[in-house]
Formats: C-alpha cells, sequence, structure tokens
C-alpha cells in the first residue's frame, strides 16, 4: 500500500467509524502524520482525493472539513466514474434505472401537486415545440429529474440524476431515425405525466419502465457490430 492509499484509508476509516463526523474539522496535518505514519505530501493528497468525492471541504484560512456526507451528495460523486463508463456498461445500469424511474413515477404521482403536473405538461409542450436536439435533451432531463423530485427521495433522485448524465452523452436523437425516435419519446412522456396526473402510480410506473426500456434499445444502435471470428464487420444474428 502506498504512503498516499494509507493516508486516503486512514482518514476514510475515521470518517466511516463516526471518529470525524459531519461538519468537523480534521486534526492538524502535524498531528495526522504522526497518527497514520505518512509525511505531509501523501496526506495532502489524500484529501485532495477525499475532497473530490464531495467527502471533506476544505476552506480558505480555516481548516479542512468533514462535509455533511448527506446521500444524495455523496451519490452525486459518482459521476466522476460513470462518466468513464463504456457503453456496454451503460446498458447494464438501464436494467436498474428501469427499476428506479418506476418507483420514482409511481410515488410521483401519489404526491404530485396541480402546479407540478402543470410543470411536467409545460416541459413536454417545449419538447415537442423545439428542433434543436441539444435543448430537447435538456429538457428531457428536467422532464426526469422533476419527476424524481415529485417523488420525494433526494438521495434518489440524486442516482438517476448520474444515470441521465452518462445516457445524455449519447445523442439518439442525431441517428437517421432521430425524427422518429423523437415522436416516440414524447408520446412516452405524455403517457408518464396523465398518469402522474391521474394519481394512477401503476400507469405511471409502466409507463416510465417502458419509456427506459425503449431508450436502452436506441442506445444499442451505437455499439459497435459483433464481428464473427474470421469476417470482420459482420454482426451476429
Amino acid at each position: 500500500m502506498s504512503a498516499v492509499e494509507k493516508a486516503f484509508h486512514g482518514l476514510r476509516h475515521m470518517i466511516a467509524t463516526g471518529r470525524l463526523g459531519p461538519g468537523e474539522r480534521i486534526p492538524p496535518e502535524s498531528d495526522l502524520c504522526e497518527e497514520l505514519g505518512v509525511s505531509r505530501g501523501p496526506l495532502r493528497e489524500a484529501v485532495r482525493m477525499l475532497s473530490a468525492l464531495g467527502v471533506v471541504e476544505p476552506r480558505h484560512g480555516s481548516g479542512t472539513y468533514v462535509s455533511q456526507l448527506r446521500p444524495e451528495d455523496v451519490i452525486r460523486s459518482l459521476l466522476l466514474t460513470f462518466e468513464l463508463l463504456p457503453l456496454p456498461g451503460l446498458l447494464e445500469i438501464y436494467e436498474i434505472r428501469r427499476v428506479l424511474e418506476a418507483h420514482v413515477a409511481a410515488k410521483a404521482a401519489a404526491r404530485r401537486s396541480a402546479e407540478e403536473v402543470e410543470t411536467l405538461f409545460s416541459l413536454i409542450e417545449e419538447m415537442e415545440a423545439t428542433d434543436d436536439p441539444t435543448k430537447a435533451s435538456e429538457l428531457d432531463h428536467r422532464f426526469h429529474a422533476e419527476i424524481a423530485r415529485i417523488g420525494g427521495n433526494p438521495t434518489l433522485a440524486s442516482l438517476l440524476s448520474v444515470f441521465r448524465a452518462r445516457s445524455r452523452q449519447y445523442q439518439v436523437f442525431t441517428l437517421p431515425e432521430g425524427p422518429e425516435m423523437r415522436q416516440k419519446s414524447d408520446a412516452d412522456h405524455r403517457l408518464m405525466a396523465t398518469g402522474i396526473a391521474d394519481r394512477d402510480p401503476g400507469a405511471a410506473a409502466g409507463a416510465a419502465e417502458a419509456h427506459v426500456a425503449q431508450t436502452e434499445r436506441w442506445l444499442r444502435a451505437f455499439m459497435p457490430p459483433v464481428e464473427e471470428e474470421g469476417v470482420p464487420g459482420t454482426a451476429a444474428g
């Protein structure tokens, strides 16, 4: 184990065991170096790593503090690694996303207000009105994020946001079949919003799961063809 790893895991252990709680200032460098058996350089690198993960917060002139460790904030740090996932890995994640999107849609159907329903349909109308794929993608993200917010669990909303951020890097609407895909996606959104508006958790969940499954099928269009042995470029049947 390198000195940086030693410092990183030592600090992580202090936080995981509750020795250092949310909002607490971590001990001075000299004390930590002595306790962890590392020099200042590796310790500072470990602190930078934890800061990138949202676990600690350096404050100029004050020291370094453990963050509030809110689940939604910790999960958001997954973007650092999720954005590196190749497409096959992302498609595996979609099985999880189908379940979670259906769950938050059902929750939203039970909890929505009239104003929130109005917001959902307003976002749909904006999506249907634009010809800009980038704007459509942003509105799509806002639509799904609003459903997750209405669902009432910030941690689930954060996790789904991480999933969607990686998916959005594949612009499926720029494919030759893009216009037809857009129409199908817009229709799916209306089914989801209608289920939520009708306070029908089953309909909302079913529409959400079907929509994510459809997006997964579209994403597979970006997969390179499977090559048969000795026949490069031939898609397997």
